[in-house]
């Protein structure tokens, strides 16, 4: 890996694990009752927007109960430091990267502390709560959403997504469930482009027969060990300058 210039990461649930935010699709997955496609649907939200938008209320109001942990740290670490190409992917829809200094970030879900304006698509900061008729301070419709990409929606920047598989050496996928699509077939083509891929998960995923290498554990230790022996490798070779 140490000759490797070009690095897409996508995480998952799996990292923010650590610092608290549920992993929905895990044990007690569910929310007053209701299943999360239930309330993560365009459906669900023609259907009872005022349900859809208490549960993002709740989920960005539980933001502040938590803090980046190790695994963070050190991909913003990776993101300070790494000299090549670098994008990291996230499917969670939490602030917990930013907040640990990453900035080559791409969130493919959305984000809880953004709004989406289903009249005009303006997409903006909005960190409170988003009560249903919202107005859109852009075109002025009573239409603003939570910005998050609900099941059966398109993810953001699958171009850009696509263009980064293509051209990176290494793809790295940490604490994924590897059964949600699109992101769950990112490592097959980082692979048919000639990438080595790597898996840092608690348990395999739905997908680790697919991965070069698969190394068990939480992330909050391998993230680290593995940035840390990653940049060390690197120090003196002329494609980390």
């Amino acid at each position: 890996m140490e000759k490797r210039s070009a690095i897409v990461v996508l995480t998952g649930a799996g990292i923010s694990a650590e610092s608290g935010v549920p992993t929905f699709r895990g044990p007690g997955g569910l929310w007053e009752g209701h299943r999360v496609e239930e309330v993560c649907t365009p459906q669900a939200l023609g259907a009872d927007p005022a349900l859809v938008h208490r549960f993002y209320d709740l989920r960005r109001a539980a933001l502040l109960d938590v803090v980046p942990n190790p695994a963070h740290e050190a991909l913003a670490r990776l993101d300070r430091e790494w000299r090549g190409e670098l994008l990291i992917v996230t499917q969670n829809v939490d602030d917990l990267h930013e907040r640990a200094g990453a900035r080559r970030l791409l969130h493919m879900h959305g984000e809880l502390r953004s709004a989406l304006c289903a009249a005009c698509g303006a997409r903006m900061p909005h960190p409170g709560p988003l009560p249903p008729g919202s107005r859109c301070p852009g075109c002025g419709a009573a239409a603003l959403r939570p910005d998050i990409v609900f099941f059966g929606e398109f993810p953001y920047a699958m171009e850009r997504i696509e263009a980064a598989l293509a051209a990176c050496d290494l793809f790295v996928s940490i604490g994924t469930s590897g059964a949600v699509y699109p992101a769950a077939g990112f490592v097959a083509k980082a692979a048919a482009y000639g990438a080595r891929t790597l898996e840092l998960n608690l348990e395999p995923s739905a997908g680790s027969r697919r991965f070069d290498e698969t190394r068990l554990g939480p992330a909050s230790r391998l993230v680290p060990e593995w940035v840390e022996a990653l940049l060390q490798s690197t120090q003196s070779s002329p494609m980390s300058r």
